[in-house]
């Protein structure tokens, strides 16, 4: 359904550290490394999609956030999402909202919610069951 995710950020190089890091977890790597024009592309392999881009605004202004705005990744297993979290915290994330299910949504969403660097709320969910 989806072709691209777009997020700004101040600092590609150090968002290019953080996803290069926390990414990995679920299998995804940086595929397309345009620093040199700031921007970086993180997929599942070379021809993959949907794509998760970083990059300065093309407007030249500041990055923010969105308010109500979510980029979920999907994971195989809550082990994996207690494993982005983890590894999202010491990379430097924040916190918005430790790994477990969120049966609100539906009896297996089993999520973990952080902020990445530049603030943006990322989500890593597994929709199977335990």
């Amino acid at each position: 359904m989806l072709s691209h995710v777009t997020l700004g950020t101040s600092d590609i190089e150090r968002a290019k550290g953080f996803y290069d890091t926390v990414l990995a977890v679920l299998g995804i790597a940086c595929q397309f490394d345009e620093r040199a024009h700031g921007w970086l592309g993180y997929a599942a392999g070379p021809e993959s999609l949907p794509q998760f881009w970083i990059g300065r605004p093309i407007d030249g202004r500041v990055p923010t956030v969105g308010n109500g705005v979510t980029v979920a990744f999907a994971a195989s297993s809550r082990v994996m999402v207690d494993a982005f979290h983890r590894t999202a915290l010491g990379a430097g994330a924040s916190d918005e909202g430790a790994p477990g299910l969120r049966p609100h949504y539906h009896p297996d969403y089993y999520g973990a919610y952080i902020r990445d660097l530049d603030g943006h709320k990322i989500c890593c969910v597994c929709h199977a069951p335990a």
